[in-house]
């Protein structure tokens, strides 16, 4: 479980593809707080550390997980989001993020209003029920209010300090986006589907 409230950003240092998916190595600062076997977000996907040396950790992406979000185009240089997961004592800020992507977006726009930008995202038309003008959505594991929405293009605004701590800051259209819904909109929809084929 997370809070899309990103806690650093790392630099994807290698890229090993074999027949088991992908392994990715980011150097962080954060790798000095990480041990084997724990949970990461690594724009947005929840990963496992498989080895840390303090300077970098490594992760393994399983074929699906290359499939069906933006970690099966990554190169090296990339810079990522990067959040551990929510401690049982801590506080709620932002909103529950799973980790668990539910698709890819690209960016339509990006650009400067006053200090803080405008960002508009086309989501994957399959996701437009599970957004909701003022609700939360997870774009690259970034907890964001949607503030306008047109079908399955909203926008949300990112003010500076979002903007300068998180791989955003070099974001430009045309890029993809891993895209998460609000977890309670998902299951309010399962349920109403539920009850209305009884």
């Amino acid at each position: 479980m997370f809070t899309g409230l990103i806690e650093g950003t790392g630099t994807i240092d290698t890229i090993q593809p074999d027949s088991a998916g992908s392994k990715l190595s980011v150097a962080t600062p954060l790798a000095a707080e990480l041990g084997q076997g724990d949970s990461i977000a690594v724009n947005g996907v929840c990963l496992t550390v498989t080895s840390t040396d303090g300077q970098s950790f490594s992760v393994d992406v399983s074929p699906e997980t290359l499939r069906v979000t933006t970690l099966g185009g990554m190169s090296v240089g990339r810079v990522v989001n990067l959040e551990r997961p929510l401690r049982a004592d801590a506080r709620l800020g932002g909103h529950f993020v799973l980790g668990h992507v539910d698709g890819v977006g690209r960016i339509r726009s990006f650009r400067a209003d006053g200090a803080c930008y405008w960002l508009e995202v086309e989501a994957p038309p399959n996701l437009s029920q599970y957004l909701i003008d003022k609700g939360s959505i997870a774009l690259d594991g970034i907890s964001l209010t949607i503030a306008k929405l047109e079908g399955h293009v909203c926008a949300v605004q990112i003010v500076p300090f979002t903007w300068k701590h998180t791989a955003l800051a070099f974001a430009k259209p045309g890029d993809l986006v891993n895209v998460e819904a609000d977890v309670l909109g998902k299951y309010v929809a399962r349920l109403l589907e539920a009850r209305n084929t009884l």
